[in-house]
């Protein structure tokens, strides 16, 4: 791609990761081209690649929407990360550095700050706990694997599973770990994919019994 085509990816990914763009609105390329400051080829390449990634939904008549996914969609990526996630666990616990588990440490002692504060400090956390769960998938030491994650882990589902917890969830969270961390230490592969697992589908049961957003 361009440096205005990547420019324009980099613009129109970001509106639809932040909500700014949010799930089901319509994308125009005049639009969209103004907003970049680029012309409308680039944003056309742009908007290919997302639609590649599935950030991006193309109907019958050609109009482009910002994806929303139906509940059996929602499953399926849920799935299919907490199986990537989960072998990437049991990969890393067996390659991890004494370096990278402090960063860890590092890592989710910010994340439970962050769960402390009043109110609770999601932004915090949601840079935070990307860190974390990026941290475990270099230690993975798979680039295929990293690849195949990136798509599931950076789509706007995430955002959205965080801003639904509560209090208790995001505790739940940083304390799921740090049983991550021990798993991690003691070099056990097994325990580091079970854990994987389990925080990767109550991911999904928060997300799915949340009320709908408005």
């Amino acid at each position: 791609m361009s440096k205005a085509s990547e420019r324009a990816y980099a613009e129109i990914r970001g509106l639809i990761l932040t909500g700014d763009a949010p799930p089901g609105s319509p994308l125009t390329e005049e639009a969209l081209a103004d907003i970049c400051g680029v012309s409308r080829t680039p944003v056309r390449e742009a908007l290919r690649r997302l639609e590649a990634e599935l950030y991006v939904v193309r109907t019958g008549s050609q109009r482009l929407f910002v994806a929303d996914w139906n509940s059996d969609d929602l499953a399926e990526m849920f799935t299919l990360r907490a199986m990537l996630e989960a072998h990437a666990a049991a990969r890393a616990a067996s390659r991890i550095t004494a370096a990278a588990l402090d960063d860890l440490r590092a890592c989710n002692a910010r994340i439970a700050a962050a769960i402390a504060a009043t109110p609770a400090d999601v932004a915090t956390f949601l840079v935070e706990n990307r860190r974390f769960h990026e941290i475990i998938i270099s230690a993975a030491a798979s680039p295929r694997l990293a690849t195949m994650l990136a798509a599931l882990v950076e789509q706007p589902v995430v955002r959205r599973t965080a801003a639904r917890y509560g209090q208790a969830e995001l505790s739940r969270s940083a304390h799921e770990h740090a049983e991550l961390i021990q798993a991690m230490a003691a070099r056990d592969s097994a325990w580091a994919q079970a854990v994987m697992t389990s925080h990767i589908r109550r991911a999904f049961h928060a997300f799915s019994a949340a009320a709908p957003e408005g």
